[in-house]
């Protein structure tokens, strides 16, 4: 089966009456997790974007404790495991202030985790991406939020 294109489907969801899109949603939540996540965010979370944040930065709170400490190898998987869900967390959100604060945010933990991240080169290498797609983002904000990020950034 081939997929249609976004176009087609909005013109067809157009059509439907709204019992139908509805169920079309609810059909949708039960394939994937992801579809699910999406639809709690659009539903429950889009209109408080800063309780959207802080949310995630509890997840990430907590990830960082449960992390194996026994060798960087373990470390490195965590942290990778930590980034992928926080990409995945800013699509949903399509905001790049989001996307700079938690990007930011997991710059700040990742610095500050003990044992220290120094010894180990991807480790490094990561923390450093994160920080220059930071300041990428930061460079098309405005002027106003620029200013706040940068000078966040220059305590580190």
């Amino acid at each position: 089966m081939k997929a249609v294109s976004v176009k087609e489907i909005k013109q067809e969801l157009n059509t439907l009456s709204h019992k139908e899109v509805q169920d079309i949603c609810l059909r949708l939540s039960r394939f994937k997790k992801e579809n699910k996540e999406l639809l709690t965010y659009l539903l429950f979370e889009s209109h408080n974007e800063t309780g959207y944040i802080e949310s995630v930065k509890a997840y990430i709170d907590e990830e960082f404790e449960v992390i194996n400490r026994d060798s960087y190898y373990y470390i490195r998987k965590s942290v990778r495991k930590i980034l992928r869900n926080i990409k995945k967390y800013v699509r949903y959100s399509h905001k790049k202030e989001t996307e700079v604060e938690l990007l930011l945010y997991f710059c700040e933990k990742l610095k500050d985790f003990t044992p220290s991240i120094n010894p180990s080169t991807q480790l490094q290498n990561m923390y450093n991406r994160q920080l220059l797609l930071a300041k990428k983002h930061i460079s098309t904000l405005h002027e106003d939020l620029q200013y706040d990020f940068n000078t966040l950034i220059e305590d580190f």
